[in-house]
């Protein structure tokens, strides 16, 4: 598998993923029809998607006559791990805890994921520092002000 920082996918795309991880692999006519059922897409939307996450490494197109059987090329924890990242990456440091807080609420968990990030936080918490440093514009920091 490739790294998966290494491969943006969009919202559409990702649905397609979502599709291929979960069959493990599937033909054009099992996703087109996959996709067709879930998000009511005709079947050229879903080719080009198909063919644009071919271009970007993120499934590869195996056999050598029709039909092809297309696989993941990137995991799907992988993925979601460098999505998360790069949104993180690109917000307010200061803004990380109140945002995964938000995301915890608004999300159904098992008692396992909660016992598991209890158990995360606890060991955090051990060398935490007061505050987060802000890493907006030097000079510039307003995120004090809108806590």
């Amino acid at each position: 598998m490739i790294d998966a920082k290494n491969v943006t996918i969009t919202d559409s795309e990702w649905e397609v993923m979502r599709a291929i991880w979960t069959m493990g692999q599937a033909t054009s006519r099992e996703l087109i029809d996959a996709m067709h059922e879930l998000k009511g897409w005709s079947d050229s939307t879903t080719k080009t998607l198909l063919h644009r996450l071919i271009k970007k490494n993120a499934v590869e197109q195996t056999g050598d006559s029709r039909p092809y059987t297309f696989k993941p090329v990137v995991g799907e924890k992988e993925s979601m791990s460098a999505a998360a990242d790069d949104l993180f990456d690109h917000m307010c440091a200061m803004r990380a805890g109140s945002t995964i807080a938000q995301v915890i609420k608004t999300r159904e968990l098992s008692k396992s994921d909660i016992a598991e990030l209890q158990q995360i936080l606890a060991e955090k918490a051990k060398d935490a520092p007061e505050m987060v440093q802000c890493n907006c514009l030097p000079g510039k920091m307003t995120c004090e002000e809108d806590s």
